[in-house]
């Protein structure tokens, strides 16, 4: 039986899928290396005052651990994507959130820059996410 765009029901995953996982990679990487290393200057570039080098550091490890399983698992078969989705799903969600309220409270406006980021990645991923239930059915 064939997809909406024509893609046979399998357990395959979509070759964008698997793009979008390195490209998420990359992303967490390229943030968790200063955010890690050099918290402070980091976000104080961004238009931090205030900064705790620990909920910095807190923030890169996940990044770090989120980033480098989406490039390891970026082979897997579409049931170990579906779990990563649930749980990109999640995070991505609760750091909007997180990341909002602190903006609105007393974040600087390069705060609205994460909200941003990981908003979009919630919808990227529920997109994927329903997709990919359609795809493996």
């Amino acid at each position: 039986m064939a997809g909406r765009s024509g893609e046979a029901m399998s357990n395959e995953v979509p070759r964008a899928l698997r793009g979008w996982f390195v490209a998420h990679g990359v992303v967490d990487w390229m943030f968790a290396v200063p955010l890690f290393l050099f918290p402070d200057a980091f976000l104080r570039a961004l238009g931090w005052t205030v900064v705790d080098p620990m909920a910095a550091r807190g923030v890169a490890a996940a990044l770090v651990a989120i980033g480098t399983q989406s490039l390891l698992s970026r082979n897997s078969t579409a049931p170990v994507y579906r779990e990563l989705l649930s749980l990109k799903i999640l995070w991505s969600f609760a750091a909007t959130l997180g990341f909002a309220w602190t903006t609105l409270s007393t974040g600087p406006r390069a705060g609205w820059m994460f909200v941003a980021i990981f908003a979009l990645f919630n919808v990227l991923w529920m997109y994927w996410r329903r997709r990919l239930r359609v795809l493996i059915q």
